[in-house]
């Protein structure tokens, strides 16, 4: 499949430089380096998908624009939809040109998050009672002033992430997630912010103001505990299993250490999307679910 990257940002070049060969041109008004400025620049036969990786206002316009011509879409987390109907006229534009959307959520390709998920459908913890999910890094000066600081800043970013690993590992996709904090720091929008679902069983917190990269999932349930601590591109990660000991005691530990420096989650995504393809589907579901969920958040900080 031959690829238009549109967007030379740093996840751009991230992913132009893993399609290689495949990514035929590139689209950026902004960067000297690229092929062209618009996409209408580029002829249609020339490529089959292309890959979205632009500031989050101009995603929907773009989107419509290659399915209509019937091109799949792969597109950087997250997509917003305003509203279902516009979710609802491109799940039927991609229906009608038989085309495929994705948005991309690669940290569901993380090996310990895949190995969490395995364990979880093997009932590892039995009845879920609470899980905590923290994803922070300590990049408030550089959004501040760019396009990332727009919109809900820190919320859309790394809790859009966060928002896709709980319904990915747990099946809340629906479910209603409510602010219980959002913070303003060192930023015009919230650099700080913790989500929690209705029941408060689930707790996402999100941080630009983390000066050490940090990313945990803690989930604890009747018969033990699930536990990431870490991601593989910072450095060490470890998926750990507690296994409970009646009436009470040290935990039988099953302990898993990620290869530090090693990140698959981009060549695991990239074939996801193509499935996807294959499949002729949309992920418009999950987009529409996350997008009513920050717009309740929206609603609260107004």
């Amino acid at each position: 499949m031959r690829y238009l990257v549109v967007g030379l940002g740093n996840i751009g070049r991230r992913r132009q430089a893993l399609l290689g060969e495949r990514c035929v041109a590139t689209i950026d008004p902004f960067s000297n380096s690229a092929d062209h400025a618009t996409p209408d620049e580029c002829p249609d036969h020339r490529y089959d998908a292309a890959v979205l990786a632009v500031p989050n206002g101009t995603k929907l316009g773009l989107v419509e624009y290659f399915l209509a011509r019937g091109k799949h879409v792969l597109v950087e987390k997250p997509l917003l939809f305003g509203d279902l109907q516009t979710a609802e006229r491109l799940a039927a534009l991609a229906a009608e040109r038989g085309a495929a959307c994705y948005t991309s959520y690669n940290h569901r390709f993380e090996p310990l998050i895949e190995r969490m998920r395995s364990r979880l459908k093997a009932g590892a913890v039995g009845k879920l009672y609470r899980g905590r999910f923290f994803y922070g890094n300590g990049t408030v000066r550089h959004v501040a002033g760019s396009w990332r600081e727009q919109g809900l800043g820190v919320v859309e970013d790394l809790g859009s992430h966060l928002l896709d690993l709980a319904a990915y590992l747990l099946d809340c996709r629906g479910d209603r997630f409510v602010p219980w904090s959002l913070g303003r720091h060192e930023s015009t929008n919230f650099d700080h912010a913790v989500l929690a679902s209705e029941d408060g069983r689930l707790v996402l917190e999100m941080s630009y103001l983390s000066w050490k990269n940090t990313f945990s999932i803690d989930l604890l349930g009747e018969l033990g505990s699930l536990h990431v601590w870490g991601l593989p591109k910072w450095g060490a990660a470890q998926f750990v299993e507690r296994r409970r000991v009646l009436p009470s005691g040290a935990p039988i530990e099953t302990v898993q250490s990620a290869q530090p420096g090693v990140d698959v989650t981009w060549e695991r995504d990239l074939a996801q999307f193509e499935a996807h393809v294959g499949r002729g589907e949309t992920s418009f579901d999950n987009d529409y679910w996350i997008s009513s969920t920050l717009q309740g958040v929206v609603g609260v900080a107004a």
